[in-house]
């Protein structure tokens, strides 16, 4: 029979991978607690750090329909549980590992989909969901002034020769008795 210990453990870790979109495996080997702390503080509110056993991860990994991350457990594990912004996990690991050298990413998964350290670091490099989402409206707000510029384009130049046509027609009104004029003095 299972300890009761390791089997809550297990659920725990479970649970943790259900509810993630991704999550980040670390080594943490050197690291000091206040660090591991300072660590936990930097992911944020989108992410949670916890340091676990592998046989118990991959065990949970299992349960929770997590693949691809059996050969990353190996020596000691702290794995970064996201349900936040990926982007915004992986800078602030990328940013405690510039700090401090003794953190070593792994991999890790997003949204089901296994990733190696060099597909975080990848990760890491792209800019936040909200500045994405903000040029990606700045790109259609452009697009839309372009297509409203061009259904008025037609409609301005046909006001235009309108326009033209008027001045043309003054014109030649305004030359007719003047040439009539020129006509009858010679």
């Amino acid at each position: 029979m299972a300890n009761p210990e390791k089997s809550a453990a297990v659920a725990e870790i479970t649970a943790e991978f259900r509810d993630s979109t991704a999550a980040v495996l670390t080594e943490y080997r050197g690291l000091t607690v206040a660090q591991l702390t300072e660590l936990r503080r930097s992911l944020g509110e989108g992410a949670k750090y916890a340091v676990v056993k592998n046989t118990l991860t991959k065990i949970a990994a299992e349960r929770a329909g997590v693949t691809g991350i059996d050969d990353l457990l190996v020596g000691p594990t702290g794995v970064a549980f996201v349900t936040g912004d990926p982007v915004e996990a992986a800078k602030a690991l990328r940013e405690f590992a510039r700090a401090n050298q003794a953190l070593v990413v792994k991999g890790g998964f997003v949204e089901g989909k296994p990733m190696s350290a060099d597909d975080i670091r990848k990760l890491a490099d792209l800019e936040s969901r909200e500045v994405l989402l903000a040029k990606l409206a700045g790109a259609m707000n452009g697009s839309l002034a372009k297509a409203v510029g061009l259904f008025a384009a037609p409609l301005s130049q046909a006001a235009r020769l309108a326009e033209a046509l008027r001045a043309k027609r003054e014109a030649e009104a305004g030359a007719a008795p003047a040439e009539a004029e020129a006509a009858a003095a010679e």
